[in-house]
């Protein structure tokens, strides 16, 4: 592909942007750890909320949502639509607690959650997990998708591929360490609006390409039929739900995504019960109120308003590509050979924004675990805050480095993403119960993570199950999902309870609900605990609703079917009108359990 003169200003305008943005906030985010890595909690909600949006769309997203849809048709998206219901959980059960928790990070809940040498032990075992092994990989991946990018884009070498990756890396980790939180936070609001304009143009060119969306209907019929001759079967790529005999998808594999993914598996952006990046937003919000309507706002527009373009645009490669090796560049290759010369250059700069967004979130949110987590609490103590801000930025150039080496030895994002979700397949359920069952100790924890851990790496290298990659998927999701539970409960009933002065000390701070947390309530009578759990429960099922409708919605609509779609709008609208009644009805005293 060409670029033009034009394009790359463009593009150095976009860098110098966020360059600008950074150095604007190095005196106030060196000011403090807390000003460093949760901008000293005083971010409104839509800013936060725009932020967990645009930390989880990566370069990488695109390619991932085009081999899904590829290999398993529009359905193949539900291994991510389905961790809606555990982020709409993180909205009405989980937001206002992590607020309250005031803490920097996560992993930092863990010592105010339990007690002892155990606790120390987790904090810093998840410090380094989640910092280097998790945070490394996920770098890895979103490297890996933007060397595809530049190798078909461009038209140069994987290893000149590296080093652009490299110059840009350099650019994102000056302003990351120099800005903290908060340049993160104001470069991602300009990089959304930038990635999802950029988008929807390309899907625009893309359908119009395939024959209009009449053309693109009436090609995929024939794929389908091709399909459905050589594997047998029924149901259509274009299907939101699988058919009970669909070719592209099976059934099991849409089950466990909908039945066991979302509350058992750990994915970034997508913890059960919160954590991560989502949460370390959640500690940057001005109050309970404001974490809580961001919380909301990221998983209506994460889930309902992103999807389709890049659907349509895979929809469209597949029929522009039809014997691609390798699925995921039919992205690229749209925007290659079908995006006029006029856009070419700011589709560089949003790709280079998609990847930017997410390794600037990366990076803060693993240097926060490294040195908040692990070099603060165990090795260096008690300095001068200022010495922690500057070794937070030596762990920011650190993990960008060893990021971009990791993205060496992988192959796949896909595979990647389904490998990431083996290695937290079966530990949700303990994140979710930590905040409603007091028996939960710090070795339920620490035997989950290795149960899951061990048990993906004797899948992957030992024992080798038989089937189709979906079904493959799904029956090592199961096992890995049953024996991790298996292990953790065990390990729980087997272990010790945490101290009653610590589980007092953690029910004072976050005021969890009653259930599950009687006998510590009976030791703290005057803490008036979260009440509404049953209305929680209604907004939470409202939510789940109003999202998934308005996700259908636009999507009938993308596809012509515009009177259903306008249909599956008016109840999304009709749920989010029932939540906000709620709310209003309630007040909001009531909500933060302050009544």
């Amino acid at each position: 592909m060409k670029i033009s003169l034009v394009d790359w200003c463009v593009v150095a305008a976009y860098f110098t942007v966020n360059l600008l943005i950074g150095l604007y906030y190095r005196h106030k985010a060196s000011a403090s750890t807390d000003e460093f890595f949760v901008s000293g909690r005083q971010v409104s909600w839509w800013l936060a909320g725009t932020s967990m949006v645009a930390a989880t769309f990566a370069a990488d997203t695109p390619l991932a949502v085009t081999g899904f849809v590829a290999t398993q048709g529009i359905a193949g998206n539900w291994i991510w639509w389905s961790f809606l219901f555990s982020g709409m959980m993180t909205v009405f059960f989980f937001a206002r607690l992590w607020r309250r928790a005031e803490v920097i990070t996560d992993v930092e809940l863990v010592e105010l959650r339990y007690a002892g040498k155990a606790a120390a032990f987790l904090r810093g075992f998840r410090a380094l997990y989640f910092g280097l092994l998790m945070n490394c990989l996920i770098v890895g991946w979103v490297n890996l998708a933007m060397e595809k990018i530049l190798q078909t884009a461009l038209g140069v070498t994987r290893f000149q591929a590296v080093l652009i990756l490299f110059a840009i890396i350099a650019l994102t980790s000056f302003y990351t360490f120099v800005s903290g939180l908060w340049g993160v936070l104001w470069t991602d609001l300009i990089q959304f609006v930038l990635k999802m304009t950029m988008v929807i143009v390309l899907a625009y060119y893309g359908v119009e390409a395939a024959g209009g969306l009449a053309g693109l209907k009436r090609k995929l019929a024939v794929l389908d039929r091709a399909r459905q001759a050589a594997h047998g079967g029924s149901g259509s790529i274009l299907a939101f739900i699988p058919d009970l005999h669909s070719p592209w998808m099976p059934l099991a594999t849409f089950a466990v995504y909908v039945g066991i993914n979302w509350w058992a598996n750990w994915y970034p952006g997508a913890e059960p019960g919160g954590g991560g990046y989502v949460a370390q937003r959640i500690f940057s919000a001005k109050d309970e109120k404001h974490s809580l309507w961001a919380t909301l706002w990221f998983n209506l527009a994460h889930y309902a308003m992103r999807p389709w373009p890049w659907i349509l645009t895979a929809l469209a490669s597949i029929v522009l590509y039809p014997r691609l090796q390798d699925p995921e560049i039919g992205y690229i290759k749209v925007w290659v050979d079908y995006l006029p010369a006029a856009w070419r250059g700011l589709m560089l700069a949003a790709f280079a924004a998609a990847y930017m967004s997410t390794i600037a979130t990366q990076l803060n949110w693993g240097s926060s675990y490294l040195i908040n987590d692990f070099y603060q609490r165990f090795l260096v103590k008690n300095r001068d805050p200022r010495h922690y801000v500057l070794m937070s930025k030596v762990a920011t150039a650190f993990l960008a480095v060893l990021g971009a080496l990791v993205s060496l030895v992988m192959q796949s994002v896909g595979g990647a993403w389904e490998l990431l979700l083996g290695v937290g397949a079966g530990t949700g359920a303990v994140y979710l119960l930590r905040w409603y069952w007091w028996r939960i100790n710090a070795w339920s924890e620490v035997s989950a993570m290795a149960a899951a851990a061990v048990t993906t790496l004797v899948l992957h290298t030992r024992v080798h199950l038989a089937g189709p990659p979906p079904i493959l998927f799904a029956k090592n999701i199961v096992l890995t999902v049953g024996i991790t539970s298996a292990v953790w409960l065990l390990t729980t009933y087997f272990t010790a309870p945490e101290p009653d002065s610590k589980l007092i000390e953690f029910y004072r701070r976050t005021r969890p609900s009653l259930a599950g947390w009687r006998r510590v309530a009976a030791l703290a009578p005057d803490v008036r605990p979260s009440g509404g759990g049953w209305y929680n429960l209604l907004d939470w099922a409202l939510g789940c609703l109003m999202v998934y409708m308005a996700l259908f919605g636009i999507g009938k609509i993308c596809l012509g079917a515009v009177a259903t779609g306008i249909v599956f709008l008016a109840v999304s609208a009709l749920s989010g009108s029932l939540i906000y009644w709620d709310f209003s009805r309630r007040g909001w005293e009531t909500l933060s359990g302050r009544d």
